[in-house]
């Protein structure tokens, strides 16, 4: 005896407001009331009932008798992009973890702050564990030094008077002008390289990244035991940054 599926359960009103933020999205120029019930077809006290409440939500916004998209709705849009771009993001970590088979992170410095966008590792070569904050220790690891390296003289002072240098192992850099004399010496898409200042036993590179006013870094990690294959898989990885960007639509505009 075959079974019937049952019908899902559809809302109405929910499947008329989603047409009208549909035909609002097509008049880039806005368009009034009486045109968007003409186009969907729906009753004229109907429209104007769920125009007032999506603008009262935020999802419209009127002007001059017409209706445009409101702030919520773009949030939406937005939200979406965002996401989409994460996820290219995380996918070509994840491409180049499985090709030079080392843990890659994704940072940025966002907002004054160090930010660790996205990691790519397995089990078996497991990203260093934060162990201490990122933030608050860019002094620190390779993706932090990376990053500083890429601000003006006054954005990076800015940074290290709301985070000190503070040595954290008995490898981290000693002292604000040893750093800065660091970070003040590198080239332009030069790796940066980091021993043991961050975690005892790890070996970190990051290869800086700029793109307009934002700085974010790719960056890799070893085992100690492991040093001799980390200036070959960071040179592997900066070579092929071109066509990271180009090929996976990477993106820092998250």
């Amino acid at each position: 005896m075959a079974t019937q599926t049952a019908a899902p359960t559809l809302i109405g009103s929910v499947q008329r407001a989603l047409r009208l933020l549909e035909a609002v999205a097509s008049h880039e120029d806005g368009a009034p009331a009486k045109q968007l019930a003409r186009e969907t077809g729906l009753p004229l006290p109907t429209t104007y009932h769920l125009l007032r409440t999506l603008t009262h939500e935020g999802y419209l916004r009127r002007e001059k008798g017409a209706f445009y998209l409101g702030e919520a709705a773009a949030r939406l849009a937005g939200g979406g992009a965002v996401q989409n771009r994460r996820i290219k993001i995380e996918d070509s970590l994840a491409h180049w973890r499985d090709e030079i088979g080392v843990p890659v992170y994704f940072a940025l410095y966002r907002d004054g702050e160090i930010e660790l966008v996205s990691v790519a590792d397995t089990p078996n070569s497991p990203a260093v564990e934060e162990w201490a904050d990122f933030r608050e220790t860019g002094h620190a690891h390779a993706i932090g030094q990376c990053l500083l390296s890429q601000l003006d003289l006054k954005s990076r002072q800015d940074h290290l008077d709301r985070h000190p240098v503070e040595a954290i192992t008995p490898y981290t850099v000693r002292n604000r002008r040893m750093l800065l004399d660091r970070l003040g010496g590198l080239g332009r898409m030069e790796p940066l390289v980091e021993r043991q200042e961050y975690a005892l036993g790890t070996v970190c590179a990051a290869i800086p990244i700029t793109a307009g006013s934002t700085a974010a870094t790719l960056a890799i990690s070893l085992p100690l035991h492991q040093e001799e294959r980390l200036l070959p898989a960071v040179e592997r990885l900066r070579k092929e940054i071109g066509s990271l960007f180009s090929s996976l639509a990477f993106s820092i505009s998250i």
